[in-house]
């Protein structure tokens, strides 16, 4: 920039002394026309020096988290009480909205009673299993008896001693009491493995009834709409006697966080060729004339929608765009300083400057005399008497 102001100097110095002070050449049009075109070429030292050293961008944007309250409900369910004033702070786990408590209350009572129920029938299995280990132990000791008889008799009509029909009669017996026996053990390994079915040492129908309530108490629970984080609710439109749930989709009021805030400006792709993350900016709001906020370079989004082909059947066609289409930009993310981010509302707009090599130097100066003026401006601009 030095060498350009003092081209500039020097070109102004022999224009002066040619034709005003020794009046060497007579100052015509075309003299004039010629000067004024190598003034120009010399301007472009400094708007190439600005642009580049000192991008500048009229689109900064003060950029907040907003988070959808949607009820975590599983069926439609009434408003009952709204906990919040409009454009009032709210702390994160403060109460918002109340919804009807009294069907998600019944159905914990419901399971609750299932519980016990489940419970004690844990213990019901269990006298099961002693009453089929007994009914096992009197067939046993039936069949054991009725095998001694069998045998006693087989014995006898080996010797002749009884008749053949008893014999056969004693082995019908004995078939009778296996299948019995068989019968009774079977009855008790099922009553063992329903009073042994488990998960991790709990029963599989208790298991069952737990985690349903479970579910049923974290429904209770949100029946009161908590906001997740510190912020403030806009533009509330809940009302008491509203219904909320399946029927409706999507939120009900959006949540805007105070954290992470953060201003979001647009650079032309060619001005961020020498702009890195830690480099200090400056930022010019409309809501505050006069004022001027420090901030740095935060990141580059290295991404545009130009670059972005949705899935489809159609072929891309390339076409170059028109002169008076603006070309893609690319976004900065930039973090001001000091702790009152509070009176930055989101979507607030101004001005943004970049300062690549400093905040000090002549490239620094003009933009921050360009950035000022700016400011100021915003006193009379836009004229609304």
């Amino acid at each position: 920039m030095t060498a350009g102001l003092l081209i500039l100097i020097v070109c102004f110095t022999i224009f002066w002394l040619v034709f005003f002070k020794f009046r060497l050449l007579r100052l015509t049009p075309a003299w004039g026309l010629v000067f004024g075109l190598v003034v120009l070429h010399l301007l472009l030292i400094f708007v190439i020096g600005l642009r580049f050293v000192t991008p500048n961008s009229t689109n900064a944007t003060v950029v907040q988290h907003t988070i959808q309250l949607i009820p975590r409900l599983p069926e439609p369910t009434l408003v009952t009480a709204v906990l919040v004033e409009e454009n009032t702070p709210v702390k994160k786990g403060q109460p918002l909205f109340q919804f009807d408590r009294r069907p998600y209350e019944y159905k914990v009572q419901q399971l609750e009673a299932q519980l016990a129920e489940a419970k004690q029938n844990v213990k019901v299995l269990k006298l099961d299993v002693a009453v089929a280990a007994q009914d096992a132990t009197k067939t046993k000791v039936d069949l054991e008896y009725q095998q001694y008889q069998k045998r006693m008799f087989d014995k006898l009509a080996e010797e002749q001693a009884v008749r053949e029909d008893l014999v056969e009669q004693w082995l019908s017996r004995v078939n009778s009491a296996q299948a019995t026996n068989d019968a009774a053990e079977a009855a008790l390994e099922r009553a063992q493995v329903r009073y042994k079915s488990e998960i991790e040492g709990v029963n599989t129908t208790v298991a069952n009834v737990e985690a349903q309530l479970r579910l049923a108490q974290y429904y209770l629970d949100n029946t009161t709409l908590v906001a997740p984080e510190d912020g403030r609710i806009l533009n509330l439109q809940v009302r008491p006697g509203m219904v909320s749930g399946i029927v409706r989709i999507g939120g009900i009021a959006a949540l805007i966080a105070e954290a992470d805030r953060y201003v979001l400006a647009t650079f032309f792709q060619e001005n961020l060729k020498y702009v890195w993350p830690g480099q200090p900016v400056e930022v010019s709001f409309d809501l505050y004339p006069g004022q001027i906020f420090s901030g740095k370079v935060d990141s580059i989004w290295r991404g545009n929608g130009v670059g972005q082909y949705l899935p489809s059947d159609e072929i891309p066609k390339f076409q170059q765009p028109a002169p008076n289409v603006p070309q893609g930009q690319y976004a900065v993310k930039l973090l001001l300083d000091g702790t009152n981010q509070p009176e930055f509302p989101i979507g607030a707009q101004g001005t943004a400057a970049i300062y690549t090599s400093g905040e000090y130097g002549a490239w620094a100066a003009l933009r921050k005399i360009s950035i000022r003026t700016h400011s100021w401006s915003n006193w009379l601009y836009p004229i609304n008497f």
